[in-house]
């Protein structure tokens, strides 16, 4: 049941990220403002607000085709969005208990966002950007009790990704990012933290991938469908199964060393040399799994018990992706 001793929220900004985490909030059973921070005409504000309704039912009406949710049920959970004119923002950030501001990707539109912000919310609400390009840093400076603050980076579609990348810098209050990621865990979301780095954890990593698959169509090392392949079935299915730097230890720090140096020196050093901590732990042995000892320590684990979770997860994908097969029951020739 939904009373007013639950937590309220607000995102701020009506565009595709705004709809998103509205999207993903009222499907866990919570309310959510939907506040447009922009002074409008009376026909602009209600051309703007038929477009976000008409956006989250018909994400919404997207998931019950997909047998997520029955079709019934769409309306009721797009009831618990409530859209918020500039007229009515005040009231209804005074009564936010966390904040997502979503407003375009610039330090202007982000100051006069966090201004509003500053004047009407209560001094213990926690504020959140999900800026996608700009530092936590840079932000913290604009907000007025800087420890309630901290970066959100959600992936798209932010109702269906699980994963939300929580941004801090050294101010944050450590009971802020505690209580942050208790409330997006309890509407099933995944939270991650990772420091003042540009590109987060997952558009850093990801933005190499894609960088070097356009490169490899460009030399004509293979095609668009081939890589696709490849990565959907080969290398992400393994990585959905086993998270990067486990499947660093897993194989061996050695083997990431060796494959370095030689694409290195054969496609690019500035792409391909591994950085001085991979070198590094190759030269104390520190190799992962086989010595005991890698990005992870392995002393008194039941190695052979790990290794066979690890093979569970990769045949669990598998199976998901329809690949598995079972052994042949006679010799073909």
């Amino acid at each position: 049941m939904e009373t007013s001793a639950l937590p309220r929220f607000a995102a701020v900004g009506a565009g595709r990220m705004g709809r998103g985490i509205a999207i993903a909030f009222a499907y866990a059973g919570r309310r959510i403002s939907l506040i447009d921070l922009r002074e409008r005409s009376a026909e602009a504000w209600h051309k703007l607000r038929a477009e976000a309704q008409a956006e989250i039912e018909a994400s919404l009406a997207g998931l019950a085709q997909l047998g997520v949710l029955e079709a019934a049920q769409i309306q009721g959970i797009a009831a618990r969005v409530n859209f918020v004119k500039a007229a009515d923002a005040p009231a209804a950030l005074q009564a936010a208990d966390l904040v997502f501001e979503g407003v375009p990707e610039t330090l202007s539109a982000k100051r006069e966002a966090f201004e509003q912000l500053n004047r009407h919310c209560r001094l213990d609400a926690i504020l959140t950007s999900t800026t996608s390009s700009i530092l936590v840093t840079q932000l913290a400076a604009l907000v007025l009790r800087p420890e309630r603050f901290l970066n959100m980076h959600w992936l798209n579609p932010a109702y269906v990704i699980p994963v939300v990348e929580l941004s801090c810098h050294p101010g944050t209050d450590p009971a802020v990012l505690a209580r942050t990621k208790s409330l997006m865990e309890a509407i099933g979301k995944l939270p991650v933290v990772c420091g003042a780095s540009p590109g987060y954890i997952v558009p850093r990593l990801q933005a190499l991938v894609m960088n070097e698959a356009a490169r490899m169509i460009e030399e004509g090392a293979a095609t668009a469908e081939e890589i696709d392949k490849a990565t959907r079935y080969g290398m992400g299915l393994r990585f959905a199964a086993i998270g990067v730097v486990e499947f660093i230890d897993f194989g061996g720090c050695d083997i990431l060393h060796h494959a370095s140096r030689e694409m290195s020196a054969s496609i690019s050093p500035q792409r391909y040399t591994a950085p001085a901590i991979v070198d590094r732990m190759v030269e104390e042995g520190r190799l992962g799994l086989k010595s005991g000892s890698g990005f992870y320590e392995y002393e008194g684990r039941d190695v052979g018990a790990y290794r066979r979770d690890v093979l569970s997860r990769t045949l669990g994908m598998l199976r998901h992706a329809g690949l598995w097969q079972a052994p042949a029951s006679e010799t073909r020739e």
